[in-house]
């Protein structure tokens, strides 16, 4: 049986191109799991399998492998997740750091925090997944160490510690310095697996005592051990007893341990590898699992063990064209084998496991079984999606679901082929499955159908696997942006709900108050301010919910509504008559009559743009950013480039990368974000409206 504190499962997160996927190509390498060094340009590494990543070098889909790491005569199992770093593929993070319990964040060593970095750190914050920093790409021109760690200390606010410092920089970087051991470890030869232990370099000597003492002062505020020993005589801290802090303060997220390396150069992966084992968690170091027992809808807590009853959580879909459908699986407690019978805590039904794998990237092995703490992959689950929790039939519980952010962005579809129509339903289907940030509706109005995704490049990687991968050819529409609408004034309503019907009728009648929400938050705001049973307690959920109901079709012009808030004043009802679907029907009924009343206008979404440009080109490109509505917030020089940060709505960005790339003969680079939904200008609202 495996040892649950031999277990790690880690998750490699960062901006798009800061260099997630060369960092764990390099760990499968060193750990020996492959023989060829991968490279992402070469489009030949094991984790972007997918031909799309081959040809874009980028990661689209998020990749599972598992490998085995020896350190201290203990064999360590560390399931590692490649994250995607463009933000058109964020959900892939979200759904990866909701079930891994450690990530190693890769920072560029040039380009330091940038705006994905910023989002995938809060997604791990929101987790509290504690986590380690690589600054990744020492050798590149422009490279900084100290740079890049204030500023994850100051944009970040994280307290960011070195346990290492670069030897060396840019063309100049050999190696680093370990500040526990206080040696110096320098790589020669191509592949970077023979390194030697060396002295410190007599010119680095007081940076690194500096360090070292930074490093023992920080753990110091933490551990009663270390302080002690530190100040009877600093240079008497044992390691041990360093490695055992940085262990408990990564794990309670008080310091986050900074390493140095350059992957593609083949350096600082091992010493990566040996903190990934030291300091991220096992499965057993992680608090209870929090989760609520079906039965009595009480809170419980699990525990990661082979004894307790088994948990798990369904977090991804993959269609396989020769494995089949196949979904992955954290399993938190228990074991999960061949043959067992499950529950499924969404559908309420028994789901049988009939085979179960090990993901190997693009490649899988049968298993015989997934213990707790381990991840794995169950063949032809039917009616399972992403963040079903599947657990013991005798103890069903529900574990925390995981959440995605909406589509911004859609396209109108269709099969360029008649004959195509049924098939890019059943691919549509398939797709949505797969991808919880994609969504398929039908216009009631056009009869079209709208595929909605994250962004533009989100989009066309979806339509090119329809046609790539189902061999549907596709033409599409105009972008269609994700609008939403919000109430500006409040308004007063009463609704009268009657229907008789020869026998027994219907009869509810509510009066409420629509109003836009004061703490600005989003969705419905409910407050109930009837009195003296003039509508029965148990019938008040039911008008929540026709409002929650009727809030998905604005009246302005049919978007969602954003946020909301109604006060339910007063009503009445009819002994024999009344029901609960009366008073859904009157509160659905009243919003459509009192909403336009409540002077509804127009949201869209405002993105944030970080563009990175050679200086020559500042003018063209603010000049750019202006013409697209986008408002400058601040301009800086990080090393040898410039950094614009601007605000532009979604609705002016379509093509903007291409005509970046024209503006400054493709030197310039940039990233989108989503940022917030704002009010639409009246002139162009009515240009929106127009065109419904």
């Amino acid at each position: 049986m495996k040892r649950l504190d031999n277990f790690r499962n880690i998750g490699i997160m960062a901006h798009v191109d800061a260099g997630k996927t060369t960092v764990t190509e390099r760990m499968l390498y060193y750990t020996g799991l492959t023989h060829k060094l991968g490279s992402v340009d070469e489009g030949n590494t094991v984790m972007d399998s997918d031909p799309q990543e081959e040809k874009r070098g980028i990661t689209i889909s998020s990749a599972a492998i598992t490998t085995y790491w020896q350190l201290d005569n203990n064999k360590y199992q560390v399931n590692i997740i490649d994250t995607p770093g463009h933000i058109d593929f964020t959900a892939e993070v979200e759904r990866s750091l909701r079930v891994l319990d450690g990530a190693i964040a890769v920072f560029c060593a040039k380009s330091g925090v940038q705006p994905q970095s910023e989002t995938v750190w809060q997604q791990a914050n929101r987790y509290n997944v504690p986590r380690i920093i690589m600054i990744n790409k020492m050798d590149r021109q422009g490279a900084d160490f100290r740079r890049v760690v204030n500023e994850i200390r100051d944009m970040l606010h994280a307290n960011a510690v070195p346990v290492q410092i670069p030897i060396g920089a840019e063309d100049d970087f050999s190696g680093v310095i370990d500040l526990i051991a206080m040696k110096a470890y320098v790589w020669s030869g191509d592949d970077g697996k023979s390194y030697s232990v060396t002295d410190i370099p007599a010119h680095l000597q007081e940076e690194a005592m500096q360090a070292r003492v930074v490093l023992l002062e920080e753990l110091s505020l933490y551990d009663e051990v270390i302080f002690n020993s530190y100040t009877n005589d600093p240079a008497s801290v044992a390691a041990e007893d360093i490695y055992r802090a940085l262990r408990q303060t990564t794990l309670q997220m008080q310091v986050i341990p900074v390493l140095a390396g350059a992957a593609y150069r083949n350096k600082g992966v091992q010493p990566l590898l040996d903190a990934v084992v030291r300091y991220l968690p096992a499965p057993v170091d992680m608090p209870q699992i929090h989760a609520v027992d079906v039965e009595t809808e009480e809170a419980t807590m699990l525990t990661a063990s082979e004894e307790s009853p088994f948990a798990a959580l369904a977090f991804k879909i993959i269609s396989d064209d020769y494995a089949g459908k196949l979904t992955m699986v954290r399993v938190y407690s228990g074991v999960l084998r061949t043959g067992d019978s499950v529950w499924n805590s969404r559908t309420g039904k028994h789901v049988r496991i009939s085979r179960l794998m090990r993901i190997m990237s693009d490649k899988y092995e049968t298993a015989d079984a997934i213990t707790a703490g381990d991840i794995g992959a169950v063949v032809g689950l039917k009616d399972v999606r992403t963040g079903d929790t599947l657990s013991d039939p005798d103890q069903p519980v529900l574990l925390e679901k995981i959440s995605f952010p909406e589509p911004m962005i859609g396209y109108a579809i269709e099969a360029k082929v008649a004959k195509d129509v049924s098939k890019l339903s059943e691919a549509l289907s398939k797709l949505v499955e797969e991808d919880p940030t994609l969504s398929v509706s039908v216009d009631p109005a056009s009869g079209q159908t709208i595929l909605k995704g994250m962004g533009e490049l989100h989009l066309e990687v979806v339509l090119e696997k329809l046609t790539s991968n189902y061999h549907v050819e596709i033409s599409k529409g105009q972008p269609q942006i994700a609008y939403k609408e919000v109430f500006t004034q409040a308004i007063e309503h009463k609704e009268v709900y009657s229907k008789q019907n020869g026998g027994s009728g219907s009869f509810a009648e509510i009066v409420f108050e629509l109003s836009p929400r004061e703490d600005g938050q989003a969705g419905l705001e409910f407050v109930n301010e009837v009195t003296g049973g003039a509508i029965p307690r148990e019938f008040i959920p039911a008008v929540k919910k026709g409002f929650e109901e009727a809030m998905k079709t604005g009246a302005l012009a049919g978007y969602p509504v954003q946020s909301m808030k109604v006060r339910l004043l007063d009503g009445s009802m009819h002994v024999k008559d009344s029901h609960a679907q009366d008073f859904e029907h009157a509160a659905i009924l009243g919003f459509r009559h009192a909403a336009l009343k409540a002077a509804p206008r127009l949201l869209e979404p405002f993105m944030s743009v970080e563009v990175t440009l050679p200086e020559e080109h500042t003018g063209a490109i603010t000049g750019d950013l202006n013409r697209r509505r986008g408002v400058i917030k601040g301009m800086e020089m990080k090393a040898s480039a410039q950094y614009i940060r601007a605000e532009a709505p979604l609705s002016d960005l379509f093509g903007y990368v291409n005509t970046l790339r024209a503006l400054s003969s493709g030197r310039a680079a940039a990233s989108v974000t989503f940022q917030e939904y704002q009010l639409v200008p009246n002139n162009i609202a009515g240009r929106v409206l127009a065109t419904i």
